[in-house]
């Protein structure tokens, strides 16, 4: 029976070993793949910088779309943004809804990241409250976005992602941005989104 007992304890032991281990790997593992992608999706935003071309047309997946920053989340907050939402492109960074608008656009320009593994983007962006400042920077002009709004919701809620949030059936006259993440932390259940208007455009120079 001891001896019984002894192998269970070791089992569990070795159970929980392997759970904690691949725990830190989801919280911390995923972040250096990510890190790494960034790196790859700022150099590519930088040679868009670079070459002096307008940001026109459909972006391919999976390509980098412009660099996202939340001064109220820290002087360090500095997101590539990435072409897409599949499970993929949300490894990499920030994945904006294809088919929304671009930046700066009328009508929404809808970001998706995770909240706690692959670097969790979008982990803090809880801690926004209105007036604070979205700041989008893509090949054309640097674009301001002041929070207006945060809700929680159910991830069939789709109209917070339409042209118009929360108001499918309206055409939208203005330039709106939202962030959506799981809710609560480790779950999936809900959505947590935050609304923006564009405050200010910052053309760049040839």
């Amino acid at each position: 029976m001891r001896a019984v007992l002894r192998t269970a304890g070791e089992l569990f032991i070795t159970a929980g070993l392997i759970v904690m281990l691949f725990c830190a790997y989801l919280l911390w593992g995923t972040g250096a793949y990510t890190e790494q992608q960034q790196l790859l999706l700022q150099r590519e935003l930088t040679e868009q910088h670079g070459d002096g071309q307008k940001l026109l047309g459909k972006i391919k997946l999976g390509s980098a779309v412009a660099m996202l920053r939340i001064p109220k989340l820290g002087r360090d907050y500095r997101y590539a943004v990435v072409e897409g939402v599949d499970t993929e492109h949300l490894k990499r960074g920030p994945g904006h809804y294809p088919g929304s608008a671009l930046p700066g656009q009328i009508g929404n320009f809808v970001l998706s990241g995770h909240r706690t593994t692959y670097a969790a983007p979008f982990n803090e962006i809880g801690k926004l409250e209105r007036d604070d400042e979205i700041i989008v920077d893509a090949r054309e002009a640097r674009y301001t976005y002041r929070v207006t709004s945060k809700e929680i919701v159910d991830p069939s809620e789709v109209d917070v992602i339409a042209p118009v949030p929360g108001k499918p059936d309206i055409k939208p006259i203005r330039a709106y941005i939202t962030l959506s993440t799981c809710h609560p932390e480790y779950s999936a259940a809900q959505r947590l989104i935050v609304h923006g208007v564009l405050k200010k455009t910052e053309p760049r120079k040839e």
